[in-house]
């Protein structure tokens, strides 16, 4: 954009903020949000509040975290103990493991790096994008940054910040290469999704087994499945009602395991102490290396669950985490791995056994019903977690598109996705009943931990230069010291592949094919609309009547442009007779921020003359809303279309400029030809005030008697297909994976909430090779070679 084109934008929005002032005062809107935040924040530092916001966190944060003693010395020692001393080794590595990665590093660290309070790994992924052009669909302008959650900074030209910012943008591989590595890392956590519930509820009924030793695995594995089938049932009802029971029940588990531990600490004595000194973790590499190298894959299960303090801190504050982590989660897991420790050490032939052999006779069945039921807590705040992580990735075009219902009217967050919930369940029977071995399910779940914790470490370390501008000093060390930390046990976990290991990776690669592959054909068919866009001398030179019949009623045009007229639109009104009286294109983006408030949502400027009584409107989304929320979604955009041509009428101009120029994607925009067309400068005199404010009555009258006539939603199909001579990797991303993906998702309809009796789709569904022989006879058929 020119310095005068910048100069004219910015007198028109500042005449535009005056006036609009002067109607709605949204400015006192946005004062009364900025207010309710402040309150709701000094609400959050109250005692009483913080309190009982900790109380909460734990049924949702520490659910996967408190259930790791059920398993962990099991999988330390898969073949049995040699020596008690190697006992106090492990859980010399388990007390140090907790205390770096998930006190250290997560609610220390990590829990800085949130984007506006929201953490997970597309968060740090959208904050890294709002300070560097690093997307790899960029349908974003200038005019994004000035949302109050488009946080971003400047940095000097020589600093380290700069340089790396540089690197990462003037690449294609670093872009891509950065995205695949979040992809990884959340196909990782959608396998942890899947394992984790898994070994929790397997481990808790394995003390069914243990006092009756004459039922065969076979039963406990089907008490398992029924649970899975019960536990994924009653998803689509959601857990609004229920989860009041998540905290009570996850506190009742810690405080049962704290004093069990205590109870084994005083009976069999407190030899177990000394595995505070880290001296301990070098006497069980010096005795056998091998042994201990492999036992370091059992440890990485003692953190399982860390990811959720970052992933959930929207639904809490850090404070509030952090003081049910210390009063609470630490002391409870220390006391409990001690109190096995000292329990193993005078009965290291029980270790298959070792949670429920150390529980006192008196209360065995109270705490194998607990155990169950914390089991079955753990599980749920694993499936709610993958829900909330599919709709992030669905906003950032990394998920097909599927169903997302809102099972709370009070909670936006409680969600259900129908082919998510079955596919889960589907896999999670299946590795149940396929192992039926405790020690290979938690192989599997360490690896998925590990990799998530190691894609972590590399995002946040991005961010402590871009976006913190840390001494590369610091980055340094934290970088150093945590990759050769989850190195460690990455190489240890990654030894016991053919034992179980493999299966997360499995899990997770079909994700990444079907996340990565979908986001590698939006992305082809984006490339495909910005370079086929119209341009405007065509669309003007088609004189007011577009060369058609103009019928009452109003088309709203769904496109991913922010500028310029999209391809399908002219195989539209070059193939039929007719067009609406008012045509809206309606361009639904998601930024990279966590929410985009509702008075900040709509962008809406006029396309042509006055006569052709054509708009444009951007609704912006963050990746934490919904399209579908929004019930009142055509009020809200009729509301802001009616205030636009109010504010206009009040404007002196003689000429009219399209959205190409205001939100131009980049500078090679520039040379569109589309990107200002005057209408007869100099020979169209200003009209007086009465007389635009009758002819902006004129239009509104229009508008609403065009909106009583009917609103008709067009979507437009856009087949892809790779040429034959294109490399073998796109035929097969493009001609299969993406075509069946599109295959196998919802419609269009579905994603943007569009009632099926109101809707036109413009294009036809056919064979791939069909429609490279037919070279786009179809008119209404986009057709896209690679």
């Amino acid at each position: 954009m020119t310095a005068k084109g910048e100069k004219n934008e910015a007198n028109e929005n500042g005449r535009l903020w005056a006036l609009d002032q002067q109607f709605d005062q949204p400015m006192d809107i946005e004062a009364e949000c900025v207010r309710s935040q402040i309150d709701e924040q000094v609400h959050h530092r109250k005692p009483s509040s913080l309190v009982l916001l900790a109380f909460q966190s734990l049924g949702i944060v520490y659910g996967d975290l408190g259930t790791s003693p059920l398993y962990v010395f099991y999988n330390i020692f898969p073949d049995g103990i040699k020596d008690p001393e190697d006992v106090v080794g492990a859980l010399s590595f388990i007390i140090y493991s907790l205390a770096l990665i998930p006190l250290v590093k997560y609610l220390f660290i990590v829990s800085r790096a949130t984007d506006n309070g929201q953490g997970g790994t597309f968060a740090l992924y959208s904050l890294l994008c709002r300070h560097a052009k690093i997307r790899t669909i960029s349908n974003q302008d200038h005019t994004d940054e000035r949302l109050r959650t488009y946080s971003t900074s400047t940095v000097h030209e020589k600093s380290f910040a700069a340089k790396t910012k540089r690197w990462l943008e003037s690449h294609s591989y670093t872009k891509n290469g950065l995205l695949v590595l979040v992809i990884i890392g959340s196909s990782m956590l959608i396998g942890d999704g899947v394992i984790i519930p898994c070994i929790s509820v397997v481990s808790a009924l394995n003390g069914i087994k243990l006092s009756h030793p004459q039922m065969s695995q076979e039963v406990a594995m089907g008490v398992a499945v029924v649970i899975f089938i019960a536990l994924f049932w009653l998803q689509r009802f959601g857990t609004e009602k229920i989860s009041w029971l998540f905290a009570p029940i996850i506190l009742i588990w810690f405080i049962s395991i704290g004093g069990i531990g205590i109870f084994n600490i005083l009976k069999y004595g407190s030899r177990a102490l000394k595995a505070f000194s880290p001296v301990y973790m070098y006497r069980a590499f010096n005795g056998n290396h091998k042994d201990a190298w492999l036992s370091l894959g059992g440890v990485m299960l003692s953190i399982a669950g860390s990811e959720a303090l970052f992933a959930d801190i929207s639904n809490f504050s850090v404070a509030a985490i952090q003081i049910a982590f210390f009063l609470v989660v630490l002391p409870c897991l220390i006391l409990s791995y001690l109190g096995q420790a000292a329990y193993l050490m005078e009965h290291s032939d029980r270790v298959n056994d070792a949670f429920y052999s150390s529980i006192p006779d008196n209360l065995y069945w109270a705490m194998m019903v607990v155990a169950t039921a914390a089991a079955i807590v753990a599980c749920q705040t694993t499936i709610s977690a993958t829900f909330s992580l599919v709709k992030q990735a669905l906003a950032l075009d990394c998920f097909p598109r599927v169903k997302i219902v809102h099972t709370s009217k009070k909670s936006s967050t409680e969600i259900y996705i129908p082919e998510v919930n079955w596919i889960l369940m589907v896999l999670c029977i299946a590795v149940t009943v396929g192992f039926k071995n405790q020690i290979h399910i938690g192989n599997a779940s360490g690896t998925a931990v590990v990799v998530v914790t190691l894609v972590t470490t590399f995002l946040v370390t991005l961010i402590m230069i871009l976006v913190w501008r840390c001494h590369w000093v610091f980055v340094l060390i934290f970088a150093a010291f945590f990759f050769l930390v989850e190195g460690t046990y990455f190489s240890s976990i990654i030894l016991k592949f053919n034992e179980g290991g493999w299966v997360p990776l499995a899990i997770s690669a079909c994700c990444f094919i079907t996340m990565y592959g979908w986001h590698y054909g939006r992305q082809k068919c984006y490339e495909f609309e910005m370079h086929g866009k119209v341009s405007m001398a065509w669309l003007v030179g088609l004189g007011p009547s577009l060369g058609l019949v103009r019928v009452p009623g109003i088309g709203l045009v769904y496109t991913k442009l922010v500028s310029g007229v999209p391809h399908i639109f002219s195989h539209f009104i070059t193939n039929l007779p007719a067009i609406h009286s008012v045509v809206i294109f309606i361009c639904i983006k998601y930024l990279p921020v966590c929410t985009v408030p509702q008075e900040e949502r709509f962008l809406v400027r006029r396309i042509g003359p006055k006569d052709f009584h054509m708009f444009r409107c951007v609704a912006r989304y963050g990746y934490k809303d919904l399209h579908k929320k929004d019930d009142d979604f055509e009020s809200r955009l009729f509301e802001s279309i009616y205030r636009h041509v109010r504010l206009d009428s009040l404007m002196d101009m003689d000429c009219y400029s399209d959205i190409d120029d205001e939100f131009s994607l980049d500078e090679n925009d520039a040379d569109d030809e589309d990107v200002v067309v005057p209408v007869s400068v100099g020979t169209v005199p200003a009209s007086p005030g009465r007389s635009r404010n009758l002819e902006a009555e004129q239009e509104l009258e229009l508008l609403r008697s065009c909106r009583d006539a009917g609103v008709v939603h067009i979507l437009g199909n856009t087949l892809v297909a790779a040429r034959e001579d294109s490399p073998w990797c796109k035929r097969i991303a493009i001609d299969y994976v993406y075509a069946l993906l599109r295959k196998l998702s919802r419609e269009n309809s579905v994603l943007f909430n569009i009632p099926r009796e109101s809707s036109l789709n413009v294009g036809q569904e056919q064979d791939l090779q069909f429609a490279r022989m037919q070279q786009l006879k179809s008119g209404y058929l986009s057709y896209l070679s690679l």
